[in-house]
């Protein structure tokens, strides 16, 4: 497996398998199935419904902790700062993990700029091991990082033949 290094030193499979559209009734088999041909990193959000589903396939795998990288993301109505705090700790519980390698703002609606304070102040605890946001555009990136002490460690968007947006390019 190949890696990418984020600007915090935290280093990221390339190649990672996505839950998003899976019905949470297929999730267990196809995160199981993902990790048994050596994904290694599994991409779930609170908006999906599946992260239970993930973290069973997670604990059946048998595959130690430090092996995985495990993203999550922070819906846009828990996008204050005692909803984000609560709401990774539901995540974790879901997921059945102590931390998560990568917590994303799920998109840049509601008030952003609180959520992203929490969960500095969360990846500064050490529960999150990077953070970043999902689906920014360039000119909401640029001023999400002018604004922020943490820089963003990724902006995951969406890219695949049916959605070619260029707008995401620099």
């Amino acid at each position: 497996m190949q890696f990418i290094t984020l600007n915090n030193g935290v280093k990221m499979p390339i190649l990672g398998y996505g839950v998003f559209q899976i019905p949470p009734k297929d999730t267990q088999k196809c995160v199981e199935d993902a990790l048994s041909v050596g994904y290694r990193s599994i991409d779930t959000a609170q908006a999906y419904f599946n992260e239970s589903e993930v973290g069973a396939a997670l604990k059946s795998s048998g595959i130690k902790r430090e092996e995985l990288f495990i993203t999550t993301k922070l819906w846009i109505n828990n996008a204050d700062e005692n909803k984000a705090l609560k709401a990774l700790d539901e995540s974790l519980k879901k997921l059945g993990l102590d931390y998560v390698d990568l917590f994303l703002i799920h998109q840049p609606f509601n008030d952003i700029y609180v959520a992203y304070r929490a969960m500095s102040k969360l990846y500064k605890e050490g529960r999150i091991k990077a953070i970043g946001v999902s689906n920014f555009y360039p000119d909401r990136l640029v001023d999400f990082c002018l604004n922020n002490a943490i820089t963003p460690a990724v902006n995951q968007v969406e890219c695949h033949p049916f959605l070619q947006d260029l707008r995401h390019k620099n």
